[in-house]
């Protein structure tokens, strides 16, 4: 029987005979005496296998290789002074080993890549996917694995025990729904031509659990959307999912600064400042351009349209004309970082710009006397006065370097939120070290869709508008809050309407009949004829906040099996197909033809 893992023996362990298991990270030859260092997952600890002192393992210690899987019975000894080991936790001590069972060997030849924690090697992702398994054995995916264990245990700690919340699982099959991203749809075999979908998050049912009176629910839920994916998205995923009854805005908010607060502790050893800087949308997009907005530093943006209007200028005139905006982005010292070859078409900058959607960057250089370079027309068209209301609206001295933007306010804020992040890293203004959480509130409910001609909800259409804005719910506020965490949205949540006739305008305003309405969700309006409680929620996206805490860049470095960009299984070969007597039994063809594409 196991009596310790391998990464807590210590000092107070001297003398003590122990049973290791685990498997062997390196073997060394030094003269006739065998050291191996046993891994398990708490970490590594050097086993000591000497012909004269333990003649009774060292035949089976001469005959082990890397990886494979041995039990060790031996006594913990001092390690000599010469050979303590700072760099890890069992440094100090070694264990003789009287027996070594081999349990396991490598029947292959050559391992894909190096597991060994002393000999790291860098191997390419999909390498490291196909053969995941050995890859969750290497001490960076340990780690991060042990990382998110630690942040999931922090979150139910805090939610069970200070804040009285129960944990409820909620259906994975359930009905499709005609708001948000794509289903993964599911056939019903006993309900043929009918079908399932796994849930986009558990909306719905949570806000049924109010109504049942369960009054503070959270979940560790897994939810899955079939979507496009980049490196902090994946088709399926996980959430902390929260939601409570008669709690204010202000109240839910609080509640979640100590649930993030108990997170950064409890894990890091890190104090999080209370309460958490807040900032409304208009706020967001009208300096930063962005609603998710990274605060590590400054280079806010500064709207100039009233100044440029009227001017020759006619990017910048016909702009705002046109209904748009220009914008600029001072940068103090760009005089001297940033040379005309980056702003120029094909430099770094202006690919930047006009992959975010502009044409290009116009610019301003100030100069000693506050005298103005520029190439182009804009000097030429723009008076002395009006030279002078930018330099005082932008606050720019000797040495600034203006950036503007024009055109649409979408196209404006992307480009120039894009060459604001981008200058921030390059000039190293942004401090790695810094954690920066602010709240994002007062988002607008609707946003105009101008393919479909319609409106549709911001985040979802269970959000509650604001009391004040119920006259007219297209241009209404929603009762909703975003968690930001340097720069990237962690968690997002609202306060609900519980009320039916105002779920009914909602659906009405995103043009949902209430045919098509009731045929959706007429479960969830006839609940809300039973005595349905004020309640609001917020959903932490898990995966993307262990990345931000281990300070990787993919969410595929914090779970166990990831699907690549295509949503494909390298280690399993997921999606496959499969018999056609299991897609007859589900009424199911395919029309899928490989030759049409």
């Amino acid at each position: 029987m196991r009596t310790n893992y391998c990464g807590e023996i210590k000092a107070t362990h001297i003398d003590e005979t122990v049973t290791l298991y685990g498997w062997v990270d390196r073997r060394r030859d030094h003269g006739g005496v065998i050291f191996i260092d046993l891994r398990d997952r708490t970490g590594t600890v050097q086993i000591v296998s000497d012909p004269q002192r333990t003649p009774e393992s060292y035949g089976d210690a001469n005959f082990l290789r890397n990886e494979y899987v041995i039990e060790v019975i031996g006594r913990v000894s001092k390690r000599p002074e010469e050979s303590l080991n700072p760099k890890i936790a069992t440094g100090e001590v070694e264990i003789y080993a009287d027996r070594i069972k081999l349990l396991n060997k490598v029947s292959k030849q050559q391992l894909p890549f190096q597991v060994c924690t002393e000999e790291y090697e860098t191997v390419g992702e999909t390498l490291r996917l196909k053969y995941r398994y050995l890859d969750l054995r290497r001490d960076r995916m340990n780690k991060n694995l042990q990382l998110r264990h630690q942040v999931v245990k922090a979150m139910r700690r805090y939610l069970e025990d200070t804040e009285n919340f129960i944990e409820i699982e909620t259906p994975i099959l359930t009905r499709s729904t005609p708001e948000g991203a794509r289903d993964y749809l599911v056939p019903s075999r006993v309900n043929p031509g009918s079908w399932y979908a796994l849930p986009q998050s558990p909306q719905l049912f949570k806000q049924l659990l109010m109504v049942s009176g369960f009054d503070r629910y959270y979940q560790i839920a897994r939810c899955f959307r079939d979507e496009d994916l980049r490196a902090d998205r994946q088709p399926e995923f996980t959430q902390l999912d929260m939601e409570m009854s008669f709690m204010s805005e202000e109240e839910i908010l609080q509640l979640n600064e100590g649930l993030v607060c108990q997170i950064f502790k409890t894990v890091k050893n890190i104090d999080i400042p209370r309460p958490f800087p807040r900032i409304t949308y208009a706020e967001a997009m009208e300096k930063y351009g962005t609603d998710r907005p990274d605060t590590r530093f400054g280079l806010e943006l500064v709207d100039v349209s009233e100044i440029v209007k009227d001017c020759g200028f006619k990017v910048f005139s016909g702009a705002i004309k046109n209904g748009g905006i220009v914008k600029v982005l001072p940068i103090p010292n760009g005089n001297e970082t940033i040379p005309n070859v980056w702003i120029k078409p094909k430099g770094e900058l202006f690919k930047e710009a006009t992959a975010a959607g502009a044409k290009g960057i116009a610019y301003l250089r100030v100069k000693e006397n506050n005298q103005i370079e520029t190439i182009g027309a804009i000097k030429d068209n723009l008076s002395p006065e009006q030279m002078q209301e930018l330099i005082e609206k932008t606050g720019a001295k000797p040495g600034y370097l203006l950036l503007f933007g024009a055109g649409d306010i979408p196209t404006v804020n992307k480009s120039l939120d894009r060459l604001r992040q981008v200058i921030g890293d390059r000039l190293g203004l942004i401090d790695k070290n810094k954690i920066n959480l602010i709240w994002v509130t007062e988002f607008p409910m609707f946003e105009w869709n101008a393919d479909e001609k319609r409106y549709e909800a911001l985040h979802h259409p269970f959000t509650a508008p604001n009391p004040e804005d119920l006259a007219d719910l297209k241009t209404a506020r929603a009762l909703a809050y975003d968690l930001v965490y340097n720069g990237v949205e962690i968690g997002g949540g609202s306060l609900r309407i519980y009320q039916r006739d105002i779920q009914e305008k909602v659906f009405e305003t995103i043009g949902l009949s209430m045919e098509e309405a009731k045929k959706q969700f007429g479960f969830l309006l006839e609940a809300f004829e039973y005595g349905t409680p004020p309640h609001g929620g917020i959903a932490y996206g898990l995966d993307r906040m262990v990345m931000l805490i281990a300070g990787e860049e993919s969410i595929r470095e914090v779970m166990a099996f990831p699907k690549t960009q295509q949503a494909t299984s390298l280690l399993t070969d997921a999606p496959a197909q499969v018999d056609e007597k299991q897609l007859k039994e589900l009424y199911v063809a395919s029309t899928y033809d490989p030759d049409a594409e």
